[in-house]
């Protein structure tokens, strides 16, 4: 029988997905939003549903490897799931007898899993369906307030502190070494102006000639940057925490909800440039305020956090009956 918290939503959610960090960390930040101790599980997909995935086809219990067959055996109460992989999982454990939340469009029914969530650029509605602003992620106060506490040496850099997220090429926008050049020269024209620092990450998507670049660039102002694992531990989270200002690429909807998910003003390098569904992501930032267009004359801006999972799990509860908790109710 699965175990329940005090305030009555299932404790140790599943999060499933396929391991890719985008999906993880969705299906992690939903499911430890609902109750404690998430635990996440990655899928190990088999031929031919790792091609067909989210339909099902006869014999889908062995779809997945040894982890997915045993939670199968005790099915959860409740179970998270992000990307195409997961859907198909989640599919299965409904079938099982678990309520299941989709995150992301699985492109079949809504019908098939008692909710789905998905981003409003995507224009997926339904009456199972709860919409959010960009995406889910853990980044609120507290996840800030350790960020800090784990990178302490960032407080030390001059401030204003501009943290520089650097995307990579997508589908949707393109990200080459002139680019990155145009990105760098505005946020350090932002620096010395007001006598602060950068705190510049790569991402997994960054090319090589682009982290290169980051690694022979002359520093016009004082300067972190990371550019891979050579570099050691990734700073990004205390990044965030410690920002006074982030300016980023357009191309990842994950990395703009994060930044927008502090305090700080967001600037966002060519968002004009940005073609596809996400655009209308950006479109919505810029219309809401929350983000600006980055240049060199950018000046900083009252900024409110846009913090979607905390809502999106709210909606959940309530949606599938689980009581919340007093603060909640309040």
């Amino acid at each position: 029988m699965a175990m329940n918290t005090a305030d009555g939503a299932p404790a140790g959610v599943p999060a499933l997905s396929d391991g890719r960090a985008g999906n993880a960390r969705q299906a992690l930040a939903l499911a430890a939003a609902l109750a404690p101790a998430p635990r996440e599980l990655v899928l190990a997909p088999r031929t031919p549903w790792r091609w067909l995935a989210p339909r099902r086809l006869p014999g889908d219990r062995n779809a997945f490897g040894p982890d997915f067959a045993a939670l199968m055996a005790a099915p959860p109460a409740l179970a998270v799931g992000c990307g195409r992989q997961a859907a198909l999982a989640t599919r299965i454990l409904r079938g099982h007898g678990a309520r299941v939340v989709q995150v992301l469009d699985p492109r079949l029914p809504t019908r098939h899993w008692d909710l789905v969530v998905a981003p409003e650029h995507d224009g997926l509605h339904g009456d199972n369906v709860i919409t959010l602003a960009g995406s889910l992620h853990p980044v609120d106060e507290a996840w800030l307030a350790q960020a800090r506490a784990a990178f302490p040496a960032l407080a030390a850099l001059p401030s204003p502190r501009i943290a520089v997220l650097v995307g990579g090429p997508s589908a949707h926008a393109d990200l080459g070494v002139a680019g990155f050049e145009a990105l760098m020269a505005a946020a350090e024209a932002m620096a010395a102006r007001e006598g602060g620092s950068l705190l510049v990450a790569a991402s997994r998507r960054t090319p090589d000639a682009v982290r290169a670049a980051l690694r022979g660039r002359p520093r016009q102002v004082p300067t972190l940057a990371w550019a891979d694992a050579g570099d050691g531990a990734n700073p990004y989270a205390g990044m965030l925490a410690w920002a006074d200002r982030i300016a980023c690429t357009a191309d990842s909807v994950n990395m703009l909800s994060e930044a927008c998910a502090t305090a700080a003003p967001v600037f966002v390098h060519r968002p004009e440039a940005l073609r596809g569904r996400p655009r209308r992501f950006v479109d919505d930032l810029l219309a809401r305020g929350r983000i600006r267009p980055l240049d060199a004359d950018a000046r900083p801006f009252e900024a409110t956090p846009l913090r979607e999972t905390a809502r999106v799990a709210a909606e959940v509860r309530r949606r599938l009956g689980l009581r919340t908790t007093g603060a909640a109710e309040s």
